[in-house]
C-alpha cells in the first residue's frame, strides 16, 4: 500500500476513535508528517494530556508512552511497536539504580526523562536536555546528587555548574556515543563554513568541538534562527527533516557513527546514525495499533504517583 493510502486511513481511524497521534522528531519523514504533534518526548507528553482524546497513539520508544500514560492515567496509550525500546532507558536497570541509591545515602536523585517509568518512581526530580542544567542549578551549591542515567549529559552538565558532590551513573545513547571527534573534524574539514550542533548527549570531545550544544528543539530553532547556511549536525538524524521544512535554503550534514567508513563522512551520509528503534515504527504499525488498540501502555498505579510526583517536581522548578 502506498504511504498516502496509509495515511488516509490513519487520518480516518483517529476521527472514528477519537485518536491523537504524538511523533518525536527522530521518527521516519512520513510518520513525522502525519502526526498531530510533533516534538520532544516531555512535551508531546504534556500536550497530550491537555487535549480531550480518548486514545494516544505516541510514535517514538517505550519509555515516551509511559510518560504519557504517567501523565494521562486516564487515557489509553498505545505504541505501534513494543520492540521500540531504548538503549539509554534500558543502560538503567531500576533494580540496579536502586541498589546504587542505596549505596549512596542522602543524595537528591534527579533522572533523565529518557528512563523507565520505575526508574522515574526511585527519582526526586526529572530533567530534560533543555532543562537539566536549570534543575541542577536550582539546588543549593552543597547538595549531594545522584544524576542518571545519561553519563555524557550529566557530566556537561557537572563540568558547566562545577558540581563536585554530584555522582553521575554510566549509561549511554548509543546514538550518541558512537560519534567520534574524527569524524566530526573530516566533516569541518571539508565544509569549513559549517557549524557544528550537537546534542548533549555526545562524548565530551565532540562537545568541544560544537558551536551550539541543545536538546533537539533548541538545536532545531538554533539552525532555523541563526544566519549560517551550513550546518554539521550530532544528533539522531531524524531531526534533519524538520531542520530542512524549516530552512529550506540551507544544508545540514548529518555526523556518521564511529563504525561507517571513512569514505562515509560526507553529505550523503543520511543513515548513518538513525536509531533503529526510532524507525522499527512505520505508518502500517500505527494503523493496525490504533485499528485494533493493541500495545497498550499499562502501569502500576503506585509506580505512576511516585514517578508523576517526580514529573510534576521539574515542572514547578
Amino acid at each position: 500500500m502506498l504511504k498516502t493510502e496509509w495515511t488516509e486511513k490513519i487520518k480516518k481511524l483517529k476521527q472514528e476513535k477519537n485518536a491523537v497521534l504524538l511523533a518525536h522528531y527522530y521518527q521516519r519523514p512520513e510518520v513525522q508528517d502525519i502526526a498531530d504533534f510533533l516534538g520532544d518526548s516531555l512535551q508531546l507528553s504534556q500536550v497530550a494530556a491537555q487535549t480531550n482524546a480518548d486514545i494516544i497513539v505516541f510514535a517514538g520508544v517505550h519509555f515516551m508512552a509511559e510518560t504519557a500514560k504517567i501523565l494521562s492515567p486516564e487515557k489509553k496509550v498505545l505504541i505501534p511497536d513494543p520492540d521500540a525500546g531504548c538503549s539509554l532507558a534500558e543502560s538503567c536497570k531500576a533494580s540496579d539504580f536502586k541498589k546504587f541509591i542505596d549505596e549512596h545515602p542522602g543524595h537528591t536523585v534527579i533522572s533523565y526523562v529518557n528512563t523507565t517509568a520505575e526508574v522515574k518512581a526511585l527519582t526526586d526530580i526529572c530533567c530534560t536536555s533543555s532543562n537539566a542544567l536549570k534543575i541542577v542549578q536550582s539546588l543549593p551549591k552543597s547538595e549531594k546528587i545522584i544524576f542518571g542515567p545519561d553519563k555524557n549529559l550529566g557530566n556537561y552538565i557537572k563540568s558547566v555548574t562545577g558540581r563536585e558532590n554530584m555522582l553521575v551513573w554510566n549509561g549511554v545513547c548509543h546514538v550518541h556515543e558512537a560519534f567520534s571527534v574524527e569524524k566530526v573534524v573530516a566533516l569541518k574539514k571539508k565544509h569549513p563554513d559549517a557549524k557544528v550542533l550537537a546534542h548533549p548527549e555526545c562524548k565530551e570531545q565532540v562537545l568541544l568541538l560544537a558551536d551550539y550544544i541543545g536538546s533537539t528543539a533548541a538545536l532545531l530553532a538554533f539552525s532555523a534562527q541563526d544566519g549560517s547556511k551550513r550546518y554539521i549536525v550530532a544528533t539522531e538524524s531524524g531531526i534533519i527533516h524538520q531542520m530542512q521544512k524549516r530552512s529550506p535554503g540551507k544544508e545540514f550534514i548529518p555526523v556518521p557513527s564511529s563504525n561507517a567508513l571513512d569514505g562515509d563522512a560526507d553529505d550523503s551520509c543520511g543513515a548513518c546514525n538513525d536509531c533503529e528503534y526510532m524507525k522499527v515504527i512505520n505508518l502500517e504499525k500505527i494503523y493496525l495499533s490504533l485499528l485494533h488498540e493493541q500495545y497498550e501502555i499499562t502501569l502500576p498505579e503506585e509506580v505512576r504517583k511516585k514517578a508523576e510526583r517526580a514529573i510534576l517536581n521539574m515542572l514547578h522548578l
